[in-house]
């Protein structure tokens, strides 16, 4: 059974449970391309989330992500009703900056890739180094 939120299981990879609905679609059902960008912020969200990072709490210190960059492969099409699995792991970190790795699954089979880099930003829009604490949580060197 899935957590609401997903896990990170022994691996290191937080899973995130996806349901494809008919607004994720376009007219053949097959889930437009946007859609993949809002299934992988979800579940970075939930990924931060399960290392006890809230996006709530950063705001309150002033301080919030931002997506640099992102480079994705659309492998096979995803459709209506399917149940997807979102893969998120930490592939580097350092300075004000982050890099994860996703992947939506179904049923084991590779759907679509993402490799996306965030930073973190003060108040004024400028990068900041990310502080101890939050490096140690997502691996940082």
């Amino acid at each position: 059974m899935s957590v609401f939120g997903g896990q990170i299981g022994p691996d290191g990879v937080h899973r995130f449970p996806v349901r494809v609905y008919f607004e994720d679609t376009d007219f053949s059902t097959n889930v437009y391309h946007a859609a993949y960008l809002k299934f992988f912020e979800r579940a970075r969200t939930e990924f931060l989330r399960a290392h006890g990072i809230h996006h709530s709490e950063l705001i309150a210190e002033g301080l919030a992500f931002a997506v640099r960059e992102m480079t994705i492969s659309y492998d096979k099409p995803a459709h209506i009703d399917d149940l997807l699995e979102a893969e998120t792991e930490m592939a580097d970190a350092g300075g004000a900056r982050f890099v994860l790795k996703q992947t939506l699954k179904r049923d084991g089979e590779t759907l679509c890739r993402a490799d996306v880099t965030a930073v973190l930003l003060n108040a004024q829009g400028r990068p900041v180094r990310l502080p101890p604490a939050l490096r140690g949580l997502l691996g940082a060197r």
